[in-house]
């Protein structure tokens, strides 16, 4: 069924504006879901803090031009599902890679983080990180380590001084 010139201006819109809101994309090949499957998909990436579209390619293109991202014709071929994360990429990634596995009905043709066009094996790279929470815990801990060290060695040598001045004043004391 034809879309109205109206309707299709409407899509652009809309594209246009959750590529511009999103901190990553990612472009899924649709080899035969079914609606339930699609709503499925959906679900999972709506708890990742995503949207997930059934887009056209056309209109797709012309969103991202008018987004002031980079041509990405190679993944706008064939029927597309378009994953757009609202949140953090890599929780997309893992949410999309996750559902990949129960369901060979759709691959991963690629996406962009930022405006840098990612491949299939950098995203599947992405979907294995650590959740966000679990990296910036894992950051303060390195960067608190060396003052946790300097502050022993601090204490240790202090600790020194002070037993050897009681030694010291014992000893005057005992004479």
């Amino acid at each position: 069924m034809a879309i109205s010139k109206q309707k299709k201006q409407e899509l652009i819109e809309t594209y246009t504006e959750l590529f511009k809101q999103s901190q990553g994309i990612i472009w899924l090949n649709n080899k035969g879901l079914s609606v339930s499957e699609i709503y499925e998909l959906r679900e999972k990436i709506y708890e990742a803090n995503g949207q997930c579209k059934v887009t056209k390619n056309r209109l797709s293109s012309l969103a991202l031009d008018k987004a002031g991202l980079p041509e990405m014709n190679e993944m706008l071929q064939g029927p597309t599902i378009t994953g757009f994360a609202l949140g953090d990429t890599p929780s997309l990634a893992k949410a999309i890679s996750e559902f990949i596995k129960d369901n060979d009905s759709l691959e991963i043709k690629g996406g962009l983080m930022g405006t840098e066009p990612m491949s299939v094996s950098q995203l599947n790279t992405l979907a294995n990180l650590p959740p966000l929470p679990v990296l910036q815990s894992k950051l303060l801990g390195l960067l608190n380590a060396p003052a946790q060290n300097l502050t022993g060695v601090l204490s240790s040598s202090v600790r020194q001084i002070v037993n050897v001045v009681d030694g010291f004043s014992k000893s005057e004391q005992s004479n």
